[in-house]
């Protein structure tokens, strides 16, 4: 299993893709928050705080995180190598898990940098230290988190496909439901009484929970199920070529 962990980030780093992944997540958010003029420009706030980090970042994930996972399974498919890959002596699970935790420990490596911000304005705070620095580390364990729940979204959706745009379509389009779209549809004010229930199955109530520093074991929990589940039905799809 470690092997094939190795494998995987050697050929994130063998391509243009993991130093690509890194800048683009980098330069996006270092562009609007020390950069461009506006809200999320921490400057401009007025506060010793990264908080429009943590505001972004799930934005930004959306699309760099299906365009790491697109091709875990994809790729394998494509090249015939997936057969091959499943007669090795790892089992199944074995198999997803060093795929899922190499894609993790690439958005871990891009998230690593961004410990300059939480430093620099820790620095320019007045007096110097004055930052929730609690906060900050409840907000950075609920983006890993949120990171792992897109990661295994994305892992699920390369193994739909042996097509790398139409897994990074499909793995965009559930982590934007899953954040965004449950929110959404507990608004309409249809639902009587399930409405809490649908607005507790989206990723950002927990998300922005954590977010405020609180590890609550109820977001913890629901963060693994949510990684879990797609890891689980990652594994069925595998499955499914014996039947």
């Amino acid at each position: 299993m470690i092997s094939l962990l190795k494998k995987e980030l050697n050929s994130f780093f063998s391509s243009i893709t993991g130093y690509l992944v890194i800048v683009v997540f980098l330069l996006i958010n270092s562009s609007f928050l020390w950069l461009f003029a506006g809200s999320f420009n921490i400057l401009e706030g007025g506060y010793s705080s990264i908080d429009n980090l943590f505001l972004l970042a799930p934005w930004v994930f959306m699309f760099l995180i299906p365009a790491i996972t697109m091709r875990l399974f994809a790729d394998e498919k494509r090249l015939g190598t997936m057969e091959l890959l499943l007669t090795k002596p790892l089992s199944e699970m074995q198999i997803i898990l060093s795929k899922f935790f190499a894609g993790l420990l690439l958005v871990i490596f891009a998230l690593l940098p961004t410990l300059l911000y939480f430093f620099s304005v820790y620095q320019l705070g007045n007096p110097v230290g004055n930052i929730d620095t609690g906060g900050t580390i409840g907000s950075y364990f609920g983006l890993l988190f949120l990171a792992g729940s897109y990661t295994a979204i994305g892992l699920f959706a390369s193994s739909l496909t042996d097509n790398q745009i139409v897994s990074f379509i499909i793995a965009m389009a559930l982590s934007f439901i899953f954040y965004f779209g449950f929110d959404q549809i507990a608004g309409l004010g249809i639902f009587g009484g399930l409405e809490l229930l649908i607005f507790n199955l989206g990723i950002n109530e927990h998300y922005v929970s954590m977010s405020r520093g609180v590890l609550d074991t109820r977001d913890i929990f629901y963060f693994l199920t949510v990684i879990g589940v797609f890891i689980y039905a990652t594994r069925l799809v595998l499955q499914s070529r014996k039947w």
